[in-house]
């Protein structure tokens, strides 16, 4: 794929990168961008009353690079608050599931940033499943990993993809990832 490199003004230059991937496996343009994103990466989610697809999710405001598949833009104020994109971050070491639970995909969703607690954002991501193989972020196996709640997540496919294309980047470099499995204790 090829490297794009450009300045984007939007408030601020966020410099971007891009490569393709999606939820739905259609080739999207992919960025990687600098300032104030939400983290969603181990982020618990609950179900929205009277959105069957959309879940909830307590995600982690932060400033720095981060990749996403929609243009780089700054915060913006809504009605509703502060607006913020959900993008990912790289990880260190993830247990793969596979199973038919729900869990969420919160990749550039919208986040409101918690008026009282400016380091914490409510984002709304679509409840997906049956996408294949996907990861659950984690510092240590456990049996609950792959059982218990719903998640923001993403498939197998999708973060081998991301953290190929990030090893090219100069700016956002993935870290060695370690697939946790049950004979490993954390």
């Amino acid at each position: 794929m090829r490297r794009h490199f450009g300045v984007i003004l939007l408030a601020a230059a966020a410099f971007c990168l891009t490569v393709g991937f999606g939820v739905s496996g259609r080739a999207q343009s992919f960025t990687v961008c600098k300032g104030v994103f939400a983290l969603c990466t181990i982020a618990p989610c609950t179900p929205i009353s009277g959105a069957a697809n959309q879940v909830a999710c307590k995600c982690t405001v932060n400033t720095g690079y981060s990749a996403g598949q929609t243009p780089c833009q700054p915060k913006q104020a809504t009605a509703q608050g502060e607006e913020i994109r959900s993008r990912y971050y790289p990880v260190k070491s993830y247990v793969i599931c596979d199973n038919p639970r729900s869990w969420a995909w919160c990749l550039d969703k919208p986040c409101i940033i918690n008026k009282n607690n400016p380091g914490a954002a409510s984002c709304t991501c679509d409840a997906v499943k049956n996408l294949g193989k996907y990861v659950i972020v984690t510092g240590a196996y456990t049996p609950a990993a792959c059982t218990t709640g719903i998640i923001s997540s993403a498939t197998v496919q999708q973060i081998t993809e991301i953290t190929e294309f990030l090893k090219k980047s100069d700016v956002l470099e993935p870290f060695p990832i370690e697939v946790l499995s049950p004979t490993q204790k954390g």
